[in-house]
């Protein structure tokens, strides 16, 4: 069994200390396997803001947890016009990491974490022809009992979680990137963007998906709250690729607390979700 954190949209610039603390507080106590971060380290792409993520991430590597990190929009400078277009995500790579797709594999999953974010939009993602063929190429070499989990900041799916429940915009070549991830049998999609926790099959979202379970996070420690959602982040045991648990833990003002736990479980055609009482099942 695998231990993820999934944590998004972080934006330091308009982050609550209170609430960063919380989370090292909370990641140094449980220790995941892996901490991922899927995207917006920052809220304007400034120096400051950079170095203070960095900092965070430092912070979190001396306590001796792995990330994999990967950028968002709000990484890619807004403002700064020239180092938009011709050097995008520049001082991400020199503060955060230099490799824009990074991996992670142990005995119980393979994680592949791709850069959605590109200076042409504003807030809209993207996947690329070569993008696509590596994430093939990687999980083509994953064992078969291994949980295949792909990390993109912009979801690959359009999901019912906008206002009034409307559909999402989902990444550009969207219907080829879903043909990939199904050929690739990728189990999890983690992705955050929208500030908004949500868990749902692909198969409801997309035609052809295989078995793909879709997990959104929440913004981890932003100010910048929608939906009267609270800063939250995902915990999620993936025991096998059919069977995973989800706890939203969330902010309450002075810790973060456990909010909700689901199991899904996967029977060779569909995911199901089962809630799991406060009494019972997955406490570590």
């Amino acid at each position: 069994m695998a231990r993820i954190a999934h944590l998004s949209d972080i934006h330091f610039g308009a982050h609550d200390p209170s609430i960063v603390a919380g989370t090292e507080a909370w990641l140094e106590s449980h220790r995941p396997d892996l901490i991922i971060i899927s995207g917006d380290l920052t809220q304007r792409a400034r120096v400051g803001q950079f170095r203070q993520a960095s900092a965070y991430l430092q912070r979190l590597r001396d306590a001796g947890l792995p990330i994999l990190v990967i950028p968002g929009n709000h990484d890619v400078p807004l403002y700064d016009i020239v180092s938009r277009f011709a050097a995008p995500l520049r001082r991400y790579k020199r503060y955060i990491d230099d490799d824009l797709c990074p991996w992670f594999e142990n005995d119980e999953v393979a994680v592949l974490g791709i850069n959605t974010a590109r200076s042409l939009t504003i807030k809209d993602g993207s996947i690329n022809h070569e993008q696509i063929a590596m994430l093939q190429e990687r999980f083509a070499a994953v064992p078969s009992q291994k949980t295949r989990i792909l990390v993109t900041h912009h979801p690959l799916y359009a999901m019912p979680i906008g206002d009034g429940g409307t559909l999402t915009e989902a990444v550009r070549r969207h219907r080829d990137v879903a043909k990939a991830v199904c050929e690739a049998g990728v189990h999890l999609a983690l992705a955050g963007h929208f500030h908004q926790t949500f868990a749902e099959a692909a198969h409801k979202m997309v035609e052809k998906a295989g078995s793909v379970l879709v997990m959104q996070a929440g913004t981890a420690t932003s100010t910048r709250l929608r939906n009267d959602q609270l800063q939250s982040f995902n915990w999620i045991h993936a025991y096998r690729y059919d069977q995973v648990e989800l706890q939203v833990i969330a902010w309450d003002g002075s810790a973060f607390r456990r909010r909700s736990h689901e199991r899904f479980t996967h029977d060779g055609t569909n995911w199901s979700s089962h809630p799991i009482s406060e009494m019972s099942g997955m406490t570590g």
